[in-house]
């Protein structure tokens, strides 16, 4: 057994003898190893153990094995790597800006094991046959998602989407070059008069990141309710209320649904709601929501904002046969103002494609739409014969030709 072994080994007994929780403990479980090194470090210089090497490297492997996620904490402790998965304990990768690389990392299947086991320790969700996938969020706020066998072919698939906050108001996005100055004062302007945005893209295109952005503009008095699959939203308001799904136990009971928390939601007094992600049929409860007077955000996959209005129009459509093509057309017509398109070039950048609103009127299936900015020539402008007018901007009292005019 080498040094570093050791040294783990003796710090778990320590923690189990004294009852600590190494995941609510990070402080004393820091102390405890600072302790064991000492004491093995001065028996090393008696050559009664094999020496451990620099104490630095040390302290930090054994903290990692014991109140971390071993070889992988390193990964997630760094602020450049956005996600990284497992296809097999040989095939450890890690995205950084956008672009995927294989890492050095090898584990063994039981390593594997462990460490999930361990991630799922404090989100109480659970993994097994009858229960093949689980999605959670970790402790420092990643998102979990693991597949096994049979499901998977061989090996287990583990995802960690990390949530790095780069930016957390439209001016930050600014900055970063994903959205132009006119663009986010119009955006701010439209979550203040109160418009219905729908955030699409693909994946990691920065859906989750805009939203945050959005809500910014959300005014202090609002009272905002957030419906997520797993907590993803930070939002840094007064007055907020977060829910988030839950998987049935093992007994097949005590599921709470997408559906049934945005039917909560209504009856918690809300200003406006916000839904993480929008998939199936939870969003026709939405849509009726949004139809009954209350603002809305929601993030929902799709390749351009075009194809968004189209498939927020079918989802509705697997609540049941009684839902017809119809009713959801005119719904989504009444209720989408904007739909905020964002996207991810080959190198990584994410920036807003296209901000098109709804009109409200629908001829034959097809709705009559306007694009406000397009993304030409590597920039977000606004588009040529763009149509600002809107009920909600004039209630609000907001001229938005005039102020983008007084801003050029």
């Amino acid at each position: 057994m080498d040094a570093l072994s050791i040294v783990e080994d003796e710090v778990r007994e320590l923690v189990r003898r004294r009852g600590l929780d190494p995941g609510k403990q990070p402080v004393l479980i820091r102390s405890l190893i600072d302790d064991v090194l000492r004491d093995y470090d001065e028996r090393a210089l008696l050559g009664a153990v094999p020496s451990i090497g620099p104490l630095d490297e040390a302290r930090r492997q054994v903290y990692d094995n014991v109140a971390g996620f071993g070889p992988l904490q390193p990964l997630l402790d760094d602020p450049t790597v956005e996600e990284l998965w497992i296809n097999s304990p040989h095939q450890i990768f890690c995205a950084r800006g956008g672009q995927s690389e294989l890492t050095h990392i090898r584990l063994e299947s039981a390593e594997v094991a462990a460490l999930v086991e361990r991630m799922l320790k404090s989100s109480g969700r659970r993994l097994d046959l009858s229960q093949p996938f689980v999605d959670c969020q970790l402790p420092d706020g990643s998102r979990l998602h693991v597949v096994i066998p049979d499901i998977t072919h061989e090996h287990w698939a583990v995802n960690i989407r990390k949530f790095i906050a780069r930016a957390n108001k439209l001016e930050d996005l600014v900055e970063l070059g994903s959205l132009s100055e006119d663009a986010a004062a119009f955006l701010g302007w439209s979550i203040g008069a109160g418009l219905n945005v729908v955030v699409t893209g693909p994946t990691q295109a920065g859906k989750t990141t805009m939203l945050n952005c959005l809500a910014s503009s959300i005014g202090s008095r609002e009272r905002i309710i957030t419906i997520e699959e797993i907590f993803e939203l930070n939002l840094a308001l007064r007055d907020v209320v977060s829910m988030q799904t839950r998987l049935p136990n093992l007994e097949g009971t005590g599921e709470i649904t997408m559906r049934r928390l945005v039917k909560e939601a209504l009856r918690m007094r809300p200003d406006r709601i916000i839904v993480g992600e929008v998939r199936e049929a939870e969003s026709l409860d939405m849509l009726i929501a949004l139809n009954s007077g209350i603002a809305g955000l929601c993030t929902l996959h799709a390749n351009s904002a075009r194809d968004a209005i189209t498939k927020i129009c079918t989802l509705p459509l697997l609540a049941g046969p009684n839902i017809t093509s119809d009713f959801t057309v005119r719904t989504v017509a009444a209720c989408i103002d904007l739909v905020v398109h964002c996207t991810r070039d080959p190198n990584g950048k994410r920036y807003v494609q296209e901000i098109l609103s709804v009109r409200g009127r629908v001829e034959d299936g097809q709705f009559e739409t306007s694009t406000l900015f397009d993304y030409t020539d590597g920039e977000l402008s606004q588009a040529p014969g763009a149509d600002w007018s809107h009920d909600k901007f004039a209630l609000a009292g907001i001229n938005v030709a005039q102020l983008l005019m007084e801003r050029s």
